[in-house]
């Protein structure tokens, strides 16, 4: 439920703005062409299709191009177990404009990810083998370790240096991804060492497109909702117990970190936006009493409204109920006092490892810029095939 479709900027400095265009884009392309390093992350969910391209700066990096589309991918895998055949059409549709994107960019380094609904399909390393046939493209199914950590690099720098605590959560289109982070002696310190503060994790095999497939998502009650904030809620208690041996919780010291279609959703409707605005959502902080009062909004709206919605829209009408549901079960068990939404996460979480892997910033640092390992080995002649990092 991402919808980061065309947005451009600097990760973890904060919002982001439009992509270069006209005679400024050309000479930056230029520039692009003698040797800068550009990254790429992909990232094929249950429900979307997700790119970003990249070039470092001197403390994070600038997205040059973007990309998102509703694909539904997962759409049925919860009841036959198999990828439907439309639904691998309109995913290879999207990556074979992802591919295009990427070559036009000249992209060098890049990791192409597949998440849960290919991590349960019977089909789905047939799948794989047919977008690489298609589009010659590599797709690896990450496990959801991976995914969660992943996860949380993306959206390290929206957490708060004061919490004692953060529980991170990322609600998918076919699993929820939960991560509990304790400051430690010396706070969390840097984004780039987030990591090191993972105390717990999970991933639940729940996401928006599952739930709403189970228990319905165009009519939806309020005994519906409920019902399908039971079922989270059960799936929660092994994680929530695990969570607690770790620390007393408390309301104020602990906040939540949400990075999903689910959270932005929610937020953009409190801020009462008439059109969906990256740059106001991403970063923003909202108290408890804000999130109940939108979930309350939402389960008294008819599937129409929700639809006329512009915060919602048509592709995401029967599905904002479903993670509405799975927020309620996380916010049930840790009533913190504030949440922060993250409109970033696994894409900007893939392009924070590679370039830390690469040693981009420590090239900065010692006044050298970056232009990368083997950057005149660019991806383009021939395709992508072959080409993963």
């Amino acid at each position: 439920m991402d919808r980061n479709g065309s947005g451009a900027g600097v990760v973890a400095r904060g919002p982001t703005t439009g992509p270069p265009s006209g005679a400024r884009g050309s000479r930056r392309a230029a520039r692009d062409g003698q040797g800068a390093q550009i990254y790429a992350a992909l990232d094929l969910g249950t429900n979307n299709c997700r790119l970003l391209v990249a070039e470092p700066t001197r403390r994070a990096f600038r997205v040059v191009d973007a990309f998102s589309r509703i694909v539904r991918l997962g759409e049925g895998v919860s009841h036959s177990g198999r990828l439907a055949d439309d639904a691998m059409r309109r995913a290879v549709d999207a990556l074979a404009v992802c591919r295009d994107k990427m070559l036009a960019r000249g992209v060098t380094r890049h990791r192409l990810i597949a998440t849960e609904a290919c991590r349960i399909a019977e089909n789905g390393a047939e799948f794989l083998a047919r977008v690489r046939e298609a589009t010659g493209l590599e797709l690896e199914i990450v496990n959801r370790e991976t995914e969660a950590r992943l996860a949380v690099s993306g959206c390290a720098s929206l957490v708060d240096p004061a919490a004692r605590s953060v529980i991170v959560f990322d609600i998918g289109g076919g699993s929820t991804e939960l991560v509990l982070l304790q400051s430690g002696e010396g706070g969390f310190g840097s984004p780039f060492t987030v990591q090191r503060h993972v105390a717990e994790w999970t991933s639940l095999p729940i996401g928006v497109v599952t739930l709403s497939e189970r228990f319905g998502g165009v009519e939806v009650d309020r005994d519906t909702f409920e019902a399908m904030v039971e079922h989270v809620h059960t799936a929660l208690t092994p994680f929530a117990a695990r969570v607690a041996h770790h620390a007393r919780f408390d309301h104020e010291a602990v906040h939540l970190l949400g990075t999903s279609g689910t959270v932005t959703t929610i937020c953009g409707v409190h801020l009462g936006l008439d059109r969906y605005d990256r740059r106001r959502v991403d970063g923003s902080w909202m108290r408890r009493a804000d999130v109940i009062a939108v979930t309350e909004r939402l389960l008294a709206m008819s599937y129409r409204e929700r639809v006329s919605n512009p915060c919602i829209g048509a592709d995401r009408a029967d599905l904002v109920l479903a993670g509405c549901a799975i927020f309620e079960a996380i916010r049930r068990c840790w009533p913190c006092e504030r949440v922060r939404v993250a409109d970033r996460g696994l894409r900007e979480g893939i392009l924070i490892t590679l370039m830390t892997d690469d040693g981009v910033w420590r090239h900065f640092r010692r006044g050298r810029g970056y232009r990368g390992r083997n950057a005149a080995a660019r991806v383009g002649q021939g395709g992508l095939r072959g080409s993963r990092p």
